[in-house]
């Protein structure tokens, strides 16, 4: 005999969004400093390799301390799931209670810019290519949800495009944003604040703030209400 399943929807309450941001323990916060002492910039990339892909007490509090210790600056409540990579870490400022969701990749640049505010959600398998990039607090970062920074300009013609200028543009995703499963937020885009944008989106420009956005491109849906039914995605 079958199992009586539901197929009703529940309402329950979010965790991420919820929590109080912890205050990170002495000792984590005195390995982290002495982490940034003993290694250079190479060092702790090399060191985050051997705690990157592990599960346990252990490795999680290792990315937590080498995060810390790489970037310009790094608020507690830091939670970094395994697999997750960066590059030029040296350049980030993350804020309080930010989550990377495991195999998530942030990409900065050198002489880039990538600001991520307090309680952030990124999902796993993100990836961002933050080399101006700027996400404002309490932001959804859906699973597999991408966002482009930069583009070959393409000129001249007669050389391969991979060669061609690379031309940088800013993103930006305002305070309380929800960036939906496998969107793709295009360089030189502005989402307003507590917009939403639809899972496989693509988006080519800026966003309203309380919009809704879907479809590829993504089009204006509808504006936010107290009464509205779309749920986000992230």
């Amino acid at each position: 005999m079958s199992a009586d399943v539901s197929s009703v929807a529940r309402i329950v309450q979010s965790v991420h969004g919820r929590r109080e941001i912890p205050q990170d323990p002495d000792f984590q916060r005195e390995l982290s400093a002495e982490l940034k002492r003993s290694y250079g910039a190479g060092g702790l990339v090399e060191l985050y390799g051997r705690f990157s892909a592990g599960d346990g007490y252990v490795d999680a509090l290792m990315r937590k301390a080498i995060w810390q210790a790489a970037t310009r600056r790094c608020g507690s409540g830091l939670q970094i799931g395994s697999g997750a990579g960066f590059k030029h870490p040296e350049t980030f400022e993350i804020g309080s209670g930010v989550f990377i969701g495991a195999q998530a990749y942030i990409q900065g640049r050198y002489d880039g810019t990538c600001v991520i505010g307090d309680n952030v959600w990124i999902g796993p398998q993100a990836f961002l290519d933050a080399r101006d990039l700027v996400i404002e607090d309490h932001v959804g970062w859906g699973p597999g949800a991408k966002l482009l920074g930069s583009s070959h300009i393409a000129i001249p013609i007669d050389v391969p495009i991979i060669r061609t200028d690379l031309e940088i543009k800013p993103v930006r995703i305002g305070a309380w944003a929800d960036i939906g499963t496998n969107a793709t937020i295009l360089p030189g885009v502005t989402i307003g604040k507590g917009a939403i944008v639809g899972a496989g989106a693509v988006v080519v420009s800026d966003v309203a703030p309380f919009s809704v956005v879907a479809g590829v491109p993504a089009k204006f849906l509808h504006w936010r209400s107290d009464s509205d039914t779309t749920m986000a995605t992230s």
